[in-house]
């Protein structure tokens, strides 16, 4: 069923009040495991969230695939029931579309691709096992509401994930890289990545505790901008559980550090978010200064400020919440060469296992991938290492930033070096 059919019967039932909100995909995902390839699939998925307001009180329902709409509705309705009256947030009329053609991959072109990723692996590097996960998808969101709004984009994309495994006696070496487009994916440069990491790796070099450089790649400095976003949560101000809610401009990192938003960046861009308020870029953090918080409808009601347009869901059965998208760090000034020499005694974090610091910023985990730098070079990998600190005190502590920039997610980062971190070493 269409979103437009089931919130047409939803307000023929006497609800005045209602939204819509339908995500349909297609995919194409197939699977290299072991050097080879194990299983080529097709996946189909619709699901669908109706959210109505009966005598002001809200009900949320969510339903996968085939359904029956009129006990959609029902179930809607009693569990309004269940709940207290609420201010209702809904975007007022307007149409925003965003479609794309979408044109399914040669399948055989993919197969092939992964087979030659493999096989220039393994040319060189016989002794690993090479996974490689290559994707296509197309997705259509629907957004629509009893007030006449009626959003829609539709979002065609390429990924692939590519992970080499190297078991030495008793040590085992995991390198994980992968990448996002709307165009078919050139897999050259995550492969030349990872065979140079391979080679950084080849010997196990000792490291002893104390605090030193650190230097974070952007695929685990991830880790401190993920904390960084909590803290501008608009929701997180409001509840004074961010240690930046009394910090508007004022200095909380080094002043070397610029953030944004910039949702029109491809390939995460978004036009619009889960409540159909146009997403805008915005400066987050300028030299070193708290300029900007992000926010949903109703946090930037009770926080008096204007809506940035950042409410999304989660999943289709929870309501919009403040979250960022396409975070952009300004780039610094050294190639990733430069960073290493002008580090000179440090580590390099890639790859990090488990989470990084929560809110308030304190953090301690284990690199999974690591390596040594003496006398401004890569001398080896370091094992059984951790580091711990605070993110907020860390930042206000990155000495220089790299020119390169890469997407970590739908963050766009540059490696980041940060003068002094505690590091152990069993």
């Amino acid at each position: 069923m269409l979103a437009e059919e089931l919130l047409a019967l939803t307000l023929k039932k006497g609800i005045s009040t209602a939204e819509v909100y339908q995500v349909n995909s297609y995919a194409r995902p197939f699977s290299f495991e072991a050097n080879r390839l194990k299983q080529i699939e097709s996946s189909r998925t619709s699901g669908i969230a109706l959210r109505l307001w009966h005598n002001g009180c809200p009900g949320l329902v969510v339903a996968y695939g085939h359904f029956n709409p009129e006990d959609l509705i029902a179930k809607a309705i009693a569990v309004s029931q269940l709940n207290e009256p609420e201010e209702v947030f809904l975007n007022d009329r307007a149409k925003l579309l965003y479609l794309d053609d979408s044109t399914e991959p040669d399948v055989k072109l993919l197969i092939t691709q992964g087979q030659n990723a493999i096989e220039q692996i393994i040319s060189q590097y016989p002794d690993v096992i090479v996974n490689l996960d290559l994707e296509w998808e197309t997705e259509t969101t629907t957004l629509i509401n009893s007030n006449g709004l009626y959003c829609q984009q539709t979002d065609n994309s390429y990924s692939a994930s590519l992970g080499v495994e190297l078991v030495r006696e008793e040590d085992f070496l995991g390198i994980y890289d992968g990448v996002y487009s709307h165009q078919p994916v050139n897999l050259t440069p995550t492969i030349e990545t990872i065979m140079k990491k391979l080679q950084w790796a080849k010997k196990n070099v000792p490291l002893q505790k104390g605090k030193m450089p650190v230097l974070f790649t952007p695929n685990a400095v991830v880790t401190l901008w993920e904390t960084v976003c909590e803290a501008l949560n608009g929701k997180k101000i409001l509840d004074k559980s961010s240690p930046w809610s009394e910090y508007l401009g004022k200095a909380v990192i080094a002043s070397c550090l610029n953030l944004r938003q910039l949702p029109d960046l491809k390939p995460y861009h978004c036009p619009f978010d889960d409540e159909g308020t146009i997403t805008q870029s915005i400066n987050l953090i300028e030299n070193g200064n708290l300029t900007s918080f992000y926010t949903d409808k109703k946090t930037a009601q009770k926080l008096g400020i204007t809506n940035t347009g950042n409410g999304f869901r989660p999943s289709l059965g929870n309501y919009p919440t403040p979250d960022l998208i396409n975070l952009v760090v300004d780039k610094g000034n050294y190639s990733f060469e430069e960073l290493v020499k002008k580090m000179e005694n440090g580590i390099i974090i890639d790859q990090i296992l488990g989470s990084g610091g929560d809110i308030s910023g304190d953090f301690s985990f284990n690199i999974d991938l690591g390596y040594r730098v003496q006398q401004g070079e890569i001398v080896g990998r370091v094992k059984d290492t951790m580091t711990a600190g605070n993110v907020y005190q860390a930042l206000q502590n990155v000495s220089l930033l790299g020119f390169e920039r890469i997407w970590s997610g739908s963050c766009y980062t540059p490696s980041v070096v940060i003068e002094e971190l505690s590091v152990i070493s069993g």
